[in-house]
């Protein structure tokens, strides 16, 4: 049984009908409310990983990267760190970076509450080994790094089983 299948079950008292508990109807109605706009900051920040993170300074500091090289002014390596995961169990790879990275550009904002780190559309990240991509900007940028922190990489199963709504909505915009 599936965590979501679990959770369900216990919400609406599914299970109890094999046997499990004691009634065989629903149990109750789980109504949650957060009025904060920023609530998905704390959703995605803990849910997803990043190539790069800030410290308490606001320095960036590596976190799924292991390390970066610019090979010149516009072509960004990135080697991911080894041994990476998602909460899922899922091998954090290349792969996954680029998957990320270009489910992202279907999006008009990917990073709305500042567009200023939005990366140019412009850009395209290359797989170049198992762990190694390479992006290619159009023009210097030297935020670039900075802007990876609102690069957030998700897992297979995340982006076809949710996928911020693509499958509902047909983008990744709008109410959930």
């Amino acid at each position: 049984m599936s965590f979501v299948d679990k959770v369900t079950s216990t919400v609406t008292g599914a299970g109890r009908a094999a046997g499990i508990g004691r009634a065989r109807e629903p149990i109750g109605v789980v109504h949650v409310v957060d009025p904060s706009r920023l609530n998905w900051l704390y959703i995605t920040y803990n849910t997803v990983e990043e190539l790069v993170r800030t410290n308490t300074l606001g320095k960036i500091r590596t976190a799924a990267m292991r390390r970066y090289r610019w090979a010149d002014d516009r072509t960004l390596e990135v080697e991911v760190r080894a041994g990476e995961r998602f909460p899922d169990g899922e091998p954090l790879t290349a792969a996954s970076v680029k998957r990320s990275f270009d489910e992202q550009l279907r999006w008009v904002a990917p990073h709305p509450p500042g567009t200023a780190f939005n990366i140019d559309r412009a850009t395209r990240c290359e797989v170049t080994g198992e762990r190694q991509v390479r992006f290619h900007l159009p023009a210097p940028d030297g935020l670039a790094l900075g802007k990876l922190r609102a690069t957030h990489i998700m897992s297979t199963r995340f982006w076809d089983e949710l996928g911020f709504g693509y499958a509902r909505n047909g983008a990744g915009e709008g109410r959930w």
